[in-house]
């Protein structure tokens, strides 16, 4: 299966063969999703618009980009400009039919890693829900003093209208252009958005504007068990070192560690993984190094919160803040519900 996944990602980077012979589906496939996004334009089916402006972080490009750690920058951003921000997902592999209050003590196996990391990092607001429109009025119904919503993915879930659509990216671009399966776009690289945002240490050429940089730094490294202790990444012993990553895109972490002047073996693992099985049993490091989405996992699971070899490295997204100040001009500007 991750073979066939590799396969796939490498030939969506290009117009090669498979690409070409799978252009007829992508055909038929855009035009699926032009009409359904046309059905909600016409009114023929039905969109809510909230009571506050809600922004809608999310990707055309399958698969992982890094919406996680923005979403985590807009909510500091947000309280800077004096706001009260709240957070909606989806909640990947969430068990609740209906929408679940989220806390940094949550089970990510009950309501999604991703959101549980959101609340421990921002202590604002959390719900997820399958329902987007259903997750963002109990948190409005719970939670009044909430002034804006951003929803963690959901920009294909037309049915929650939108004041500002957000599009991340990383150094892939829109890949080879076209769109599922031929590709690995959503939907056409054209559509309409707000903003872009770049998760690459350059912008990829013909990429939409206005476009924004975003880098993810980490300097330290804190102990699973005990995250008072902390080492700089520059400062770590040279011998049997592993880095571990459960996302979207295990390279770029693993990048990230050796442009800290981390030299380490990696150990990538498929995103969202569940840990149901322990997989630095067999490894042989004093250190390894694992994300904060993999963390909030580690924790909830006794070999692993107490396995002293292993330590979470935080990223803080970097982004400039004059994207964060245009996203509030046009939310203010935004006409009321």
């Amino acid at each position: 299966m991750r073979r066939a996944e590799a396969v796939l990602l490498q030939a969506w980077q290009r117009r090669g063969l498979l690409a070409c012979a799978l252009l007829p589906l992508s055909l038929l496939f855009r035009v699926l999703v032009g009409t359904r996004r046309l059905l909600f334009r016409l009114g023929i089916l039905k969109s809510t618009r909230l009571r506050v402006p809600v922004v809608i972080v999310g990707n055309i490009f399958i698969g992982g980009t890094g919406k996680t750690p923005l979403t985590i920058w807009l909510v500091q951003e947000f309280r800077r400009a004096g706001l009260m921000p709240g957070v909606i997902s989806r909640g990947y592999g969430s068990r609740h039919e209906r929408p679940t209050a989220v806390t940094g003590a949550s089970a990510p196996a009950e309501v999604g890693d991703e959101p549980v990391l959101i609340a421990a990092r921002t202590q604002c607001p959390v719900m997820v829900g399958r329902n987007r429109v259903e997750a963002a009025a109990a948190l409005l119904a719970s939670n009044p003093e909430v002034d804006i919503i951003i929803s963690d993915d959901g920009l294909q879930h037309y049915a929650l209208q939108r004041d500002v659509e957000i599009v991340l990216c990383d150094e892939r671009g829109d890949g080879n252009g076209w769109t599922l399966p031929a590709g690995p776009l959503r939907e056409p690289a054209s559509r309409r958005r707000d903003f872009t945002v770049v998760n690459a240490p350059a912008l990829p050429g013909a990429i939409a504007q206005p476009a924004y940089r975003m880098l993810l730094a980490g300097d330290l490294a804190e102990r699973l068990c005990d995250r008072t202790q902390t080492m700089a990444l520059s400062s770590l012993p040279a011998s049997r070192i592993w880095a571990a990553a459960g996302i979207g895109n295990p390279a770029r972490f693993f990048a990230m560690l050796e442009k800290a002047g981390v030299r380490a073996k990696t150990l990538a693992l498929p995103d969202h993984y569940d840990f149901a099985g322990n997989p630095f049993a067999g490894i042989e490091a004093d250190i390894i190094l694992i994300t904060e989405k993999d963390a909030v996992k580690c924790t909830q699971i006794d070999m692993l919160k107490n396995d002293p070899r292993l330590w979470v490295v935080p990223v803080t997204a970097r982004i400039d803040r004059v994207l964060a100040e245009r996203i509030v001009e046009k939310c203010r500007g935004r006409p009321t519900a």
